[in-house]
């Protein structure tokens, strides 16, 4: 199983827009709550199991925390999980907002 890949913001927008993706955000509820990226699902402890048993493994997932540090262990967890199309966010949802 190949492991996950990185991404840069303008390359994530072309993959939301132009093929079937999701983004997960697994930072806290309330940051999420405070701004996220259109669309994103807050990924936690509570919702991992679901997600991971009902989202078909060929999607493309893109994780996105705070500043692309700790998405790289919860992509890697995807991956391992069977996920294909896994992406870590670079700079997180800070440079996202900086876009």
């Amino acid at each position: 199983m190949d492991s996950f890949k990185f991404i840069e913001a303008d390359q994530a927008i072309d993959k939301i827009n132009n093929e079937e993706s999701i983004v997960v955000d697994i930072r806290d509820k309330d940051s999420f709550d405070q701004g996220h990226i259109d669309g994103a699902l807050n990924l936690s402890n509570d919702n991992i199991d679901s997600f991971v048993l009902d989202t078909k493994k060929n999607l493309c997932i893109i994780v996105c925390c705070y500043r692309g540090n700790s998405s790289q262990r919860a992509a890697k967890f995807l991956t391992d999980k069977g996920f294909e199309n896994v992406y870590s966010l670079n700079g997180g949802y800070e440079e996202w907002k900086s876009e």
